[in-house]
């Protein structure tokens, strides 16, 4: 290390012979008057201020070396650490406090600058070279591409791609990184969630962070999409502006006597609109992308041979219990699969995900389907569970165990059920499961709830009652 300075050897004996003077005297010694380049035993050196170290606490043995005209200083064992006296922190304090804040405050810019993160919701986008009417065409964006933003002008955001390709885009064709991490936290929550059924996307369909139409979207399906149904919802339509129901006119009383035709006592009064509800599920796709889609976007996948019994009802879920055998059936290896199934009327917005629960068995000897089971109206709750159940077939003497299919299902224990506001999903306040197998083609209870379950017989009286005065008024 090169000495900004020249050191005198006369000056530095001299002082050196003063230090040890005044060391026998037992009076403190003065300082070096200047820096100087100090090492230790083992040749590692530091520049220091002889002026900051009280040099009676800490004796040294000086040696001038010479090294091509340049002068060093060799401290010997030790060097010299840093000392300030007493006297000079009352006045030398203050400013060290400010220039420590200072340097604090200045930190700051050697930080990294936060890295704005934007993500496509648009199907597809190019980027523009400026913002303008007449522009050109820089990259092509996809769906769910990350994009870096390097500047901002109303309505649109300068970016920078994978690929380092950058370009202008509008701002409502992204989302920001707080709704991508809602998305994330929302697939990393129901990763274990059990699968209700599966279905197939009609059409283009977005996966919103929430159910409704106007809760911000992410993740575009294409058409023909299979996507896996987790829980289902139920949240009041948001009409577009404009676009409001009109309110339902009520019938005006009879005319009495005494009064005018007209009058405000017998003005028509009308009534407020019913609010339109509408059912959205939460899905996830192949990728694992999870969000919540338009129900009536979608259809429920179910075997076509079953389909034909609905009667009139949708089909929410189908399960394979087992499989029979059937020489004369076409599928292959003449197994024929038979099904539990859960049906709902045809109608959004109902407090429970299905209200019938049927099981099909095949007829071997009439070569068709049959329905050995059917529990209806209730107010069932999801999921549907399938799995088989040890049981004890055959009389006291001679019983043998026996593995047979089993499903089990929720119910609501009363009227108390609680919907969560924020999703708008719909759950007994104290479910009660109700197990079933099923033995050949006899369907048995078991478990230990075998108390009654409750029928919603107004609802299906509702619909007799709807359907008698549609058949009068013809």
């Amino acid at each position: 290390m090169r000495i900004p300075f020249r050191l005198n050897r006369f000056s530095l004996r001299r002082q050196h012979s003063s230090f040890r003077d005044r060391r026998k005297r037992g009076m403190p010694s003065k300082c070096v008057d200047r820096s100087i380049v100090v090492a230790d035993a083992s040749r590692r050196t530091s520049f220091v201020s002889t002026r900051s170290a009280h040099c009676s606490r800490f004796p040294a043995v000086y040696q001038v070396l010479s090294s091509e005209g340049i002068q060093r200083v060799l401290l010997k064992r030790f060097s010299i650490p840093f000392v300030l006296p007493l006297r000079q922190w009352r006045s030398f304090g203050p400013w060290l406090v400010l220039c420590v804040l200072a340097f604090t405050c200045g930190c700051e810019r050697f930080k990294p600058a936060h890295i704005e993160t934007v993500y496509v919701t648009a199907q597809k986008m190019y980027l523009r070279d400026r913002v303008a009417p007449v522009s050109r065409r820089v990259a092509e964006v996809v769906n769910g591409e990350p994009l870096q933003v390097l500047d901002r002008q109303p309505r649109f955001l300068k970016v920078k791609t994978q690929k380092n390709q950058v370009g202008w885009i509008v701002e409502r064709a992204v989302i920001d990184e707080a709704t991508y991490k809602q998305f994330v936290q929302l697939a990393e929550e129901n990763k274990g969630a059990p699968v209700v059924a599966t279905a197939t996307l009609n059409d283009e369909l977005y996966m919103h962070v929430l159910p409704g139409r106007h809760q911000q979207h992410f993740y575009l399906l294409p058409g023909n999409t299979k996507v896996q149904l987790l829980a289902r919802a139920s949240v009041p339509k948001e009409m577009p502006a404009g676009g409001l129901p009109p309110a339902i006119p009520q019938a005006a009383p009879p005319t009495h006597a005494g009064v005018a035709p007209g009058s405000k006592q017998y003005a028509v009064q009308p009534q407020p609109a019913p609010t339109v509800m509408e059912d959205w599920w939460l899905a996830r796709d192949s990728q694992g992308h999870t969000g919540w889609v338009l129900g009536s976007r979608l259809w429920v996948d179910a075997p076509e041979s079953i389909e034909g019994y609905c009667e009139g009802q949708r089909i929410v879920g189908a399960y394979e219990l087992t499989n029979v055998t059937d020489p004369e059936a076409s599928t292959p290896g003449h197994e024929v699969p038979e099904y539990v199934t859960i049906l709902a009327p045809l109608q959004s917005g109902l407090p429970y995900d299905f209200d019938e629960v049927r099981v099909f068995t095949w007829s071997v000897r009439h070569h068709r389907y049959e329905t050995a089971f059917r529990l209806r109206p209730i107010q069932g709750f999801l999921p549907m569970r399938v799995s088989t159940e040890s049981i004890k077939i055959g009389p006291a003497r001679d019983q043998q165990t026996r593995q047979v299919p089993a499903f089990s299902f929720l119910i609501a224990n009363g009227a108390n059920l609680t919907t969560d506001p924020s999703t708008g999903i719909t759950r007994p306040a104290s479910p009660r499961t109700i197990r079933y197998v099923m033995i050949d083609t006899t369907v048995k209870r078991i478990g230990p709830d075998l108390a009654p379950i409750p029928l919603n017989r107004a609802e299906e009286k509702k619909a007799k009652t709807e359907k008698t005065a549609h058949k009068r008024g013809r």
